[in-house]
């Protein structure tokens, strides 16, 4: 297992922010007129995915560099002239400095995750009865779409137009293939994995409702950590929210906390006017 250092914060964070990367420019594919784009700035992978988005954020500030106030300027305009909160991912390796700065600049915590790890193995072979686990096709786009929609928005409804979005888009984006669960040839669940110089970062994974606790998730996560040992990668990721039940069901299947994020927020009330 790696050490928990700063070049462990780096390969996952800059996976994170690669994934997030891409997702936006697959939008901009799909929605030419969405306006979606990123850079790369003071050592950060910089993301406007829409306002509102979820990945329209940052991802390894002050790992790669030393965060300034003027890198901070120009990220925070990047945002706020596309109409965008300016949002933080940041590891606690970013350093105490960093943290500092933000505080300065009027910036609130509005969210904490856990950043786990475990390093890529080749699995065992298990029973799971009649569940078939593959990766789908470009021509089932649509299926594995819908079936992340009904496993995540059955208790959300309203956020039904959503989610058939944004998994449309998550299949649309290079280097993530997507899974599909089935038992008796009947879609159950379905997970992806996003991939980046070695790091397999397992995303995506929703099982319909009435047919949880069946050993979906536990096949899918298998095959997925498959595929990423035959294809190179030698550490996987997977980050969920403090304390959570996926928290809990990601450190069974070995994987550990390498570290507890806070997303950062600027403070509508002490933002700088827009020059003309």
């Amino acid at each position: 297992m790696p050490f928990a250092d700063l070049a462990l914060a780096q390969r996952l964070e800059r996976t994170e922010g690669h994934a997030s990367a891409q997702f936006a420019m697959a939008r901009r594919r799909l929605f030419p007129g969405s306006g979606s784009e990123w850079m790369e700035y003071g050592g950060a992978c910089v993301v406007f995915d829409g306002a509102g988005s979820p990945v329209t954020q940052t991802f390894g500030l002050g790992l790669f560099e030393e965060l300034t106030a003027a890198s901070l300027d120009v990220i925070e305009r990047f945002f706020l002239e596309r109409g965008a909160e300016v949002d933080h991912e940041v590891s606690p390796l970013a350093g105490v400095p960093a943290l500092s700065l933000l505080c300065v600049r009027n910036y609130r915590p509005i969210e904490i995750s856990s950043v786990m790890h475990r390093p890529v193995e080749e699995p065992r072979d298990e029973d799971h009865g009649n569940i078939r686990v593959r990766v789908t096709g470009p021509e089932e786009a649509r299926l594995w779409s819908d079936t992340c929609e009904k496993g995540w928005t059955h208790d959300h409804p309203e956020l039904r137009d959503f989610f058939r979005q944004f998994t449309a888009i998550s299949s649309a984006r290079p280097d993530s293939p997507c899974f599909i669960a089935e038992i008796d040839g009947r879609p159950c669940a379905a997970g992806s994995l996003a991939i980046h110089k070695g790091v397999a970062l397992f995303t995506g994974a929703a099982t319909i409702p009435e047919m949880r606790r069946r050993g979906l998730q536990a096949a899918l996560l298998q095959e997925r950590m498959r595929y990423a040992f035959d294809h190179g990668c030698d550490l996987a990721m997977m980050v969920a929210e403090a304390g959570s039940d996926s928290q809990r069901n990601a450190e069974r299947k070995g994987f550990q906390i390498a570290y507890t994020r806070i997303k950062w927020r600027l403070s509508s009330v002490h933002r700088a006017p827009e020059s003309d």
